[in-house]
């Protein structure tokens, strides 16, 4: 069957002010934090654990994809394994399954405590495509259709020509290898984690610059299908997409906040051209994440604005009897929130 990401993507090319626009859940968690990514547990859920465990997790993934809200499910190489080659998760849906293809240094947030987020970002990769396609090294043409056949590539650049080299030869050599065994993928840039020279006004600019330079030299086989950026403001992103259409244009969603702000975040960018959004954290930790997700869609399909989605949402979690974080009044708040 045709995924809602390929015909959504088909439709964009053809007409880049379209109205369609893709949704992801990012469920890769585990390849950051650890032990912390299933989320926290809240007051309703009794248990003698803080956070919840991978099973959990797991079946949260399954609810997020059985209800079809969302275009593409983004997952650790192993969740993928166990629900897309071990459980056929994705054979009878629309929702494509894609993994976190690298792992910069600069997401390994083990514990909170440890120091290498702060540190210049340095490429890695934890992660195989062939893992990634079969689940076992050298699939054969036949196989690379059983498992994922899209993967997220992050990069990070300081403003370091020894590091950005570095990283950038990296991406190079993941591109030659994806174009190779018909592997897909999206791109993430991350704003500079420990550059020092570079103003916070300038760093929009830097970012969209280093999108434009690292692309020029890649041809349409090898591009990413789309790009995964913080969202600067409506500037930047009209910047971005102004200078060429072909680029599709997405945000992500940064640290949990209010329900307002992410609403707010994908509403806002959608306006200034934006045509992708990957909420992670801010689904993981909302109240009930099939309701929170239910809101993102009928925003990202432009049937409800941010304020109505917030109180629609609320609306839904009292019919369910779960006591929201906040009250609807905080909710309804915006809160200055990390976009990386």
């Amino acid at each position: 069957m045709t995924k809602t990401l390929d015909e959504k993507l088909t439709r964009i090319a053809e007409n880049p002010t379209c109205e369609d626009f893709i949704l992801a859940d990012a469920k890769d968690a585990d390849m950051a934090f650890g032990i912390s990514a299933p989320g926290c547990r809240r007051k309703a859920e009794s248990t003698g654990t803080e956070f919840r465990s991978m099973d959990e997790y797991l079946e949260k993934i399954c609810e997020v994809v059985d209800q079809g809200f969302v275009d593409i499910m983004l997952m650790s190489v192993s969740t993928s394994d166990r629900l897309t080659l071990g459980k056929r998760l994705f054979s009878s849906n629309l929702v494509t399954p894609a993994i976190r293809a690298n792992d910069t240094t600069d997401i390994w947030l083990a514990g909170g405590v440890g120091s290498y987020g702060s540190q210049p970002s340095l490429p890695f990769r934890t992660a195989t495509i062939d893992h990634a396609m079969c689940g076992h090294e050298k699939c054969t043409p036949e196989q690379r259709r059983f498992g994922a056949d899209l993967g997220l590539y992050s990069i990070t650049f300081n403003n370091d020509v020894a590091l950005d080299r570095t990283a950038l030869n990296a991406y190079r050599e993941f591109r030659l290898e994806a174009e190779e065994k018909g592997f897909r993928h999206f791109l993430e840039v991350f704003p500079p984690n420990a550059c020092s020279g570079l103003a916070p006004e300038d760093v929009p600019r830097f970012v969209n610059d280093c999108i434009v330079r690292t692309l020029a030299g890649v041809p349409r086989c090898a591009r990413p299908i789309f790009l995964k950026i913080p969202y600067f403001g409506p500037a930047a992103m009209e910047e971005l997409v102004a200078y060429d259409r072909s680029l599709v244009v997405g945000i992500l969603g940064g640290s949990a906040g209010t329900t307002l702000d992410a609403f707010h975040l994908l509403w806002e960018a959608k306006q200034h051209g934006a045509r992708a959004a990957l909420f992670g954290r801010k689904i993981n930790s909302s109240e009930h994440q099939l309701a929170f997700v239910r809101q993102l869609r009928a925003l990202a399909d432009g049937k409800i604005g941010p304020a109505d989605a917030v109180r629609t949402y609320h609306a839904e979690l009292e019919e369910r009897g779960i006591n929201p974080s906040r009250n609807l009044k905080a909710d309804l708040c915006l809160s200055a929130t990390s976009a990386h």
